[in-house]
């Protein structure tokens, strides 16, 4: 039993890896199209195409991690109605592979995948992908998002303060922060206005500030104190990985960032909506690798001699793209709506393990 199990690893392991090479190869040429659009823009000196292509091969790493349990469908079913083919699966089963332990050969091999998958997503790919962002940054100018860039919320005290952020420099720096301090009224108490700033273990440090306090003496009266300083230094728990939360796709954080970032959100009162719904789709999303090596089982006992291996790994990149299509559908739609973020996360995966777990139970169990 130990020769079919790595006879039946070893074919699974080469089959993904094809077919995972084949997939990136075509992302990484679709990439590269793509970022040919912004070589020379900013001079002979600026983003050239071997900036272009340094971009393009640290965001492989992001790819992987979205392909992963597609491949590994691909390819599971590649393998598994290759032996159906040849015959050597009935072999395996007239040698003691019974249903049941076909089924935890191939649940270990997706135990295998999974850890995989977690650790490219939440570890290489995030890491990968600054270094991607950063590269771009350093030779096309500012990091940003959007028309006014990042936006957060902190309380302090009984005062609660909103920061602007327009972008972050190549060197991680801030650009044109603005911060507005409003009191226990929700009236405004201060504005700070800095060109630049940067990341501190104990507040950030902004150069080129404007102030402006607003005095109030009773109801009536009040008045407003306008401040000029070369470098004033602002106390605050916001961390540089929660601007660049702000900044960046949450896709493309760690799962431990995002966890922290979710509570900083809900600390200050803020929607965390779309933050839960990524935190636990990054939870359940390597765990569908189990779920596609079981739905590849049942392709092992289908009966055929010739010909239409074909038609059932075309089956499985239709399977493996409708998945990945369900698992956006369901995040949009759960955001919109305000569905329970972990049922959002985790309703693509159940889906395809009740339809898995009924073809292993229909092809399989009863005949």
């Amino acid at each position: 039993m130990k020769t079919i199990r790595r006879l039946i690893y070893r074919e699974a392991v080469a089959a993904v890896a094809f077919v995972t090479l084949g997939f990136l190869a075509l992302f990484f040429f679709f990439d590269m199209v793509d970022e040919l659009r912004w070589v020379g823009r900013t001079g002979v000196d600026g983003y050239q195409v071997s900036h272009a292509l340094l971009f393009v091969a640290l965001s492989i790493p992001s790819h992987l991690y979205e392909l992963l349990p597609i491949t590994v469908l691909i390819g599971t079913i590649f393998v598994m109605a290759r032996f159906a083919q040849s015959s050597e699966f009935t072999i395996m089963r007239t040698s003691g592979l019974g249903p049941w332990r076909a089924l935890r050969t191939l649940l270990v091999l997706g135990c295998a995948f999974v850890l995989l998958t977690f650790a490219v997503g939440d570890y290489m790919a995030p890491a990968t992908d600054r270094l991607a962002q950063l590269v771009k940054a350093r030779h096309l100018g500012q990091l940003t998002s959007g028309a006014t860039g990042a936006w957060l919320k902190e309380r302090q005290g009984e005062h609660s303060v909103a920061v602007n952020v327009r972008a972050l420099s190549p060197d991680g720096g801030m650009r044109n922060v603005r911060v507005f301090e409003f009191d226990s009224d929700g009236r405004v108490a201060s504005t700070i206005q800095a060109a630049s700033g940067e990341f501190g273990p104990k507040g950030w440090e902004l150069r080129d500030v404007k102030r402006s306090v607003f005095l109030r003496r009773g109801e009536a009266q009040a008045s407003v104190e306008r401040l000029q300083e070369a470098s004033f230094h602002w106390p605050t728990h916001i961390s540089s990985d929660m601007v660049s939360a702000s900044l960046l796709k949450p896709d493309r954080m760690a799962t431990i960032d995002l966890f922290q970032y979710i509570r900083h959100l809900e600390s200050n009162g803020q929607s965390a909506q779309k933050y839960e719904i990524e935190f636990w789709r990054k939870v359940f999303y390597p765990l569908s690798c189990l779920v596609m090596v079981v739905l590849s089982l049942p392709f092992a006992y289908l009966h055929f001699r010739s010909g239409g291996i074909a038609g059932y790994v075309f089956g499985g990149v239709m399977a493996g793209i409708s998945f990945f299509l369900l698992n956006n559908v369901f995040g949009y739609a759960g955001n919109l709506q305000n569905w329970s973020p972990w049922l959002t996360a985790a309703a693509p995966g159940i889906i395809y393990s009740l339809l898995s777990l009924a073809a292993f139970g229909w092809l399989v169990l009863r005949r």
